[in-house]
């Protein structure tokens, strides 16, 4: 297998920070080792905001046709029914399919947790989950208050890692100062964080401590909502490789060694996207990239939202 071998910098810095090698992702066949050995598929099928009646029950199924093996879904997005649905309609053995959840901020707590991984399971009509995320800190109030918050319900997920019902354990939104005293408690590190990235926001300091710890980094909104696919420099870019500017920003993720999770409805969208894989970007692009502007960020910074 060809591999990569990436620096990541931090914003405003030219200072490497960290190197790490990972699959060059020139084929939906490359998978991302975890901590625990667990390997995860290159790139993930967002399912936020998607209807949930038939339009996403047949939006998984063609991804499936297409070779999309990670679905990924979250307990507030209410659809978990339709991807299980659309999970059965093919052939394909439930160990092939790669499927995460996330635990909203409302079960927050270990019997919160276990009440709603019960119902994740059932709608999915699945014995276990390959991937659960705590999907934001507690941040509110003081340091002592929300650290044990967070901690009890890491402490669910251990729980269900040691249990076998979830093969891989992780979070979302945390950033370092999130991070360290999690970890401080933790006797099963988080192998996963899922975090909003994307060239316009490419969150560096995040990625760099993630790495440190050998903590796999997923990208959610790697197009920047669509954001992206306007900026000058992407079309650029686009231009150059003979490619969608949203190719470039998805290529620049799997670059990196970030697992790009993007969402598409149609199969010729579907298809497309799938094209980053072959697909690579010369260093001076990639340090163009590395070095934008913030643009497209969500406005949804864990310290500040109020979910």
């Amino acid at each position: 297998m060809i591999w990569f071998h990436s620096t990541i910098r931090p914003s405003g810095s030219a200072a490497a920070l960290q190197q790490r090698s990972f699959p060059v992702f020139s084929s939906l066949a490359d998978k991302l080792v975890l901590s625990n050995g667990v390997q995860m598929p290159g790139i993930g099928f967002g399912t936020w905001q998607v209807p949930t009646d038939s339009t996403l029950e047949n939006a998984v199924s063609a991804a499936l046709k297409l070779g999309y093996r990670f679905f990924d879904t979250a307990q507030i997005y209410g659809n978990a029914s339709a991807i299980g649905r659309g999970v059965l309609l093919s052939d394909l053995p439930r160990a092939e399919i790669f499927i995460s959840s996330k635990i909203w901020t409302s079960h927050r707590s270990y019997d919160g947790v276990m009440r709603a991984f019960t119902d994740i399971i059932e709608q999915l009509k699945t014995t276990y989950l390959d991937q659960l995320l705590i999907h934001w800190p507690a941040t509110q109030g003081e340091p002592m208050i929300w650290q044990s918050q967070n901690a009890g319900t890491w402490r669910a997920l251990e729980d269900l890692y040691e249990q076998g019902a979830v093969k891989v354990i992780g979070v979302s939104n945390f950033l370092p100062h999130h991070l360290v005293p999690l970890l401080a408690r933790a006797r099963i590190r988080p192998m996963v964080n899922q975090l909003e990235i994307h060239p316009g926001y490419p969150q560096f300091a995040a990625v760099n401590f993630c790495f440190k710890q050998n903590i796999a980094v997923q990208a959610w909104s790697p197009l920047g909502r669509g954001g992206l696919t306007h900026h000058p420099l992407l079309i650029e870019l686009g231009e150059k490789y003979g490619v969608s500017p949203a190719l470039i920003a998805l290529r620049w993720s799997l670059q990196h060694g970030f697992i790009p999770v993007v969402k598409a409805l149609d199969a010729e969208h579907m298809k497309s996207n799938l094209d980053a894989f072959g697909l690579t970007l010369e260093d001076e692009d990639m340090t163009r990239l590395d070095t934008m502007q913030q643009v497209a960020f969500s406005g949804l910074h864990p310290d500040t939202v109020t979910f």
